[in-house]
């Protein structure tokens, strides 16, 4: 590794918030670990392996790539895909054993040819849309005849129902409560035609396991609170996992009227001591935080001048003494007495932490720690 821009990733941390979830949740309810998107940036395999050690009983991503990256990395327990099945990934899903979801016959045919070309037996969950409207059935005439085709199909076996919450983390108890109703009638159906060993129903997300325990039904799927954000009050107790740091590349300082950065958009209005940072909106750094976000220096805030650029960006260190090239500079983390949080910078460009923790681009290096 030649940068010094960096994240660190807590592993300790990662293990911690995933008992705190698996504190809430009746015994036998099988816990699943979200480490889809590279693991909302934090590296998908050691944090797989991590909630392993844990004692997560599946994982989830969102494509066939991912999934076969774990493989790949050597992990073997049960893998769910949780985005739209494509008819060409059809193959490499039944020959790395992941198991994919499935809310059409169409999704079911290509499955089955690929089973029985590689051998193998291919398990798939069915996706029922309760209220969120954007993948699965949801009317009981469609889940029963999916599951009798399923019935009749070798090599592809349905092995769980599941659903998505829309509004589980929103002042909104009503609209949950409607979906936990039609989630627990859809899925009756499908118990009632299934032929073969009880389904896994699982439709609770992460603040479902906080705020929702009648959802828990036989699994859960744990995301954002894995990685120590809580989408609800109630989620307490959690550790950030990701820091994010650099260290300072240089420090000047200009005279009252000069400007900064692209667009001369800060002007100086007094002897101003310039700190320049080799990370920019390349490295997933938001743009958006040009002239309104500050990072840690010495413990202290530093507020951003001027336009964030691309590999660059410059922070006024005026009110902190000493401050000096080769300082440890954090982005994103705590620093002393002070902190910045993904929910932080969220806040300052109108998005949500999850956005945050996955923007950090591929050419800033992983660093894990607590192993």
């Amino acid at each position: 590794m030649y940068r010094t821009t960096y994240l660190s990733i807590d592993l300790s941390a990662i293990r911690h918030n995933l008992k705190i979830m698996k504190s809430r949740l009746a015994p036998g309810t099988a816990f699943l670990a979200v480490v889809k998107a590279n693991a909302y940036g934090h590296g998908a395999v050691p944090v797989a392996q991590a909630a392993i050690q844990a004692g997560a009983d599946m994982l989830a991503v969102a494509i066939p790539e991912e999934g076969i990256e774990l493989r790949k990395a050597g992990i073997t327990m049960p893998i769910l895909i949780l985005g739209t099945p494509e008819e060409q990934a059809a193959k490499a899903v039944a020959e790395n054993h992941l198991t994919q979801i499935i809310y059409d016959e169409n999704h079911i045919r290509p499955l089955e040819q690929a089973a029985s070309a590689s051998g193998c037996e291919v398990s798939v969950h069915l996706a029922l849309d309760t209220g969120m409207s954007r993948i699965g059935v949801s009317r009981e005439q469609d889940v029963e005849r999916i599951v009798r085709y399923l019935n009749t199909c070798s090599g592809v076996r349905l092995r769980g129902c599941m659903t998505h919450m829309a509004c589980a983390d929103e002042d909104e108890p009503e609209v949950t409560e409607a979906q936990i109703r039609r989630f627990t009638e859809l899925c009756a159906v499908a118990d009632r035609v299934h032929q073969g060993e009880k389904l896994i129903h699982h439709g609770a997300n992460t603040a479902s396991i906080f705020r929702w325990p009648e959802l828990h039904m036989d699994m859960v799927r744990g995301g954002i609170a894995l990685y120590g954000y809580p989408p609800v009050p109630e989620a307490s107790g959690l550790r950030p996992a990701m820091q994010w740091i650099t260290r300072a590349a240089y420090v000047k300082s200009i005279l009252p009227g000069t400007r900064v950065s692209y667009g001369g958009t800060f002007t100086a209005e007094r002897p101003t001591v310039v700190m320049t940072l080799p990370v920019g909106y390349a490295d997933g750094y938001p743009r958006l935080l040009s002239g309104r976000g500050y990072v840690l220096v010495r413990g202290r805030r530093a507020p951003i001048i001027g336009r964030v650029c691309m590999d660059q960006m410059m922070v006024d260190v005026t009110d902190i003494p000493d401050a000096a090239a080769g300082d440890e500079v954090v982005l994103m983390g705590t620093q002393g007495q002070e902190s910045i949080t993904a929910d932080d910078l969220a806040g300052m460009t109108g998005t949500i932490s999850y956005e945050i923790l996955c923007s950090p681009s591929a050419r800033v290096p992983r660093i894990y720690v607590g192993d």
